[in-house]
């Protein structure tokens, strides 16, 4: 039983629309907040809920009718509880059973994690060895008890970050409390996630946050297509005065290597051992055409004539059509069946192409197999694209080069899958791209090689991690495969409606996702997370830093390492 105040009574409710509860008279409305995490003591359970409403209610419509005066304080405290009270709604997300706890321990494990479903709907239990937490299939009954949530309640949902059977992150604290709140890296990378929210809600810091966590758990590899520099190195911190914060590669020197498409623009930046990347024409495809077909303007009858080079020439194709006269395009398509106009409009707007810093007619060494080369050591890849961050620029590199990724992958997870020797299974690999809606919206989803690594690249131990501000832009099949969602902010109702595209129970969360503040505040739901929360984002500074990243020891000064190993002998004792 809870040894803390109780907070009102649940007077009436549903399974399906959620409980209503009656606050007590010395209980301040105020101080009920939407996001907030309570729980109900039922006579034989317990039920975590989130708060989605705050009402105001009253016995009868003669206090309405007649008020009491602004001065008139014992008037209205004779009326308060009784004539009128708050009322909350809340929606019940996980629930505990003592007595069927032991009953279900053995059996109950194997049989959740076997019936695991493909949406997000009824949120998965998350069991441990002291809990078991179930979905909700039943509701408290009348009069049932309130209490806010204590550090033990959240512990036992969340989980604790130094779990040594989980690969927990703590992604930030209760909107009211300062209790971690956690999510299973492991749940989090074997689905592809997103994080959304409106231009300036802090998605890079989120992002950043979460790609810190993976790296220092060690729960995948990640390759990072870093559009507007911000993960590698350094960022711009937003705020009024200018200052900066780490990147990953300062963070953990050792274990992330940044590729760059500007080598000048990142020299500039003051970034170190940065590795250039180059992309020649044989390696651009057709289809990697087709998703950047907008910005150059090319139409169907052009990709068709496209198909038709490729054909005849092969992978030289591009480098072959730019060097080709009038006269040769005119004896090729007599020859050939191709359209002479289309053609030379093909050829007038790949010249564009030629005035990418990193394309090249050939290049002299397989770039794309160094990436691949890192991503097997175990490393991460940052590709930074400098002052080439245009969505030409940017959509035409990523699909390129995950295109090849995507390949490799198919043919080590199908080597594995005939060897079953684990030292062939491939390293768990999650793709995190910007402007998602761009790769991912209904007319491109299925031509990219995003839409095909959103659908069905699971099984090939890839997953994508999307960062967009407009979530309504991409495919409803694709965010049906979204498995853990970070919002922050949203305002348009669009954008809404698609973040709880494939949530049961998602109508009760859209006004926790509309009340939330503009900074360092997300709505968490999805398959890594066992219920969804509103938390606070976790601080990214000094703190965070010493917390999470390496100290490298090499760029400390003498003094300064000493100090550290006297700290460490005093702390062991010696």
């Amino acid at each position: 039983m809870q040894a803390e105040k109780p907070l009102g009574s649940v007077i009436q409710g549903s399974l399906s629309q959620g409980l209503e509860v009656r606050l007590h008279p010395d209980v301040l409305v105020e101080e009920m907040r939407v996001g907030k995490f309570l729980v109900v003591q039922g006579v034989r359970s317990r039920f975590f809920c989130m708060l989605t409403d705050v009402a105001l209610g009253t016995a009868s419509q003669r206090i309405l009718a007649n008020p009491p005066e602004p001065g008139n304080t014992f008037l209205q405290e004779v009326l308060a509880g009784s004539g009128t009270y708050g009322t909350l709604d809340l929606t019940p997300m996980l629930m505990f059973t003592p007595e069927a706890g032991k009953q279900k321990a053995e059996a109950g494990n194997s049989k959740l994690q076997n019936s695991k479903s493909n949406g997000l709907a009824s949120y998965e239990a998350n069991s441990s060895a002291q809990l078991q937490l179930l979905p909700v299939k039943t509701i408290p009954g009348h009069f049932s008890q309130v209490y806010d949530a204590c550090d033990r309640d959240f512990r036992a949902v969340f989980g604790w970050e130094d779990d040594p059977h989980r690969r927990n992150f703590a992604i930030g604290q209760p909107i009211d409390m300062d209790v971690p709140i956690c999510i299973d890296l492991d749940r989090f990378v074997e689905r592809s996630n997103g994080i959304f929210g409106k231009s300036g809600t802090g998605k890079s810091f989120l992002t950043r946050l979460l790609l810190s966590g993976i790296i220092r758990k060690r729960a995948a590899v990640n390759l990072i297509f870093d559009m507007h520099s911000e993960y590698g190195w350094e960022a711009v911190s937003e705020g009024k005065q200018f200052s900066t914060v780490k990147g990953l590669r300062q963070l953990f020197p050792g274990q992330v290597q940044i590729f760059t498409l500007d080598p000048e623009a990142t020299q500039r930046r003051g970034v170190r051992d940065a590795q250039e990347l180059y992309i020649s024409f044989d390696q651009i495809d057709v289809e990697d055409l087709s998703l950047i077909s907008r910005e150059l303007n090319l139409s169907e009858a052009s990709l068709e004539n496209a198909i038709i080079l490729r054909n005849e020439f092969g992978k030289a194709w591009i480098n072959r059509l730019l060097t080709m006269t009038n006269e040769e395009i005119q004896e090729f398509c007599e020859t050939k069946m191709g359209s002479k106009s289309s053609i030379m409009a093909l050829q007038r707007k790949l010249n564009r192409l030629a005035e990418l810093k990193y394309i090249r007619n050939t290049c002299p060494y397989n770039y794309v197999g160094q990436i691949l080369d890192n991503i097997d050591a175990g490393k991460h890849v940052v590709i930074e694209f400098g002052s080439q961050s245009n969505m030409l620029s940017y959509m035409l590199a990523t699909n390129v080069i995950a295109r090849r990724i995507h390949a490799s992958y198919v043919r080590k997870a199908d080597r594995f899958l005939q060897t079953k020797n684990p030292s062939d299974r491939p390293q768990q690999l999650v793709i995190t791209i910007e402007e998602a809606h761009r790769f991912l919206d209904p007319a491109t989803a299925r031509q990219t090689i995003f839409g095909t690594i959103a659908r069905e690249m699971r099984k090939y131990f890839v997953t994508l991690l999307v960062v967009d501000q407009r979530p309504s832009g991409i495919d409803n099949e694709v965010m049906s495969q979204i498995g853990t969602r970070i919002t922050a902010l949203l305002n348009d109702e669009k954008d809404i409606d698609a973040i709880f595209t494939g949530v049961s129970g998602g109508q009760s969360l859209r006004s926790v996702l509309a009340k939330l503040d503009s900074k360092q505040q997300a709505l968490l739901l999805g398959h890594a997370v066992p219920m969804p929360v509103v938390v606070r984002t976790r601080p990214y500074d000094a703190d965070f830093y010493a917390e999470i990243g390496e100290t490298a020891w090499d760029e400390m000064s003498d003094a300064q390492v000493f100090k550290a190993a006297e700290k460490a002998r005093a702390d062991l004792g010696f």
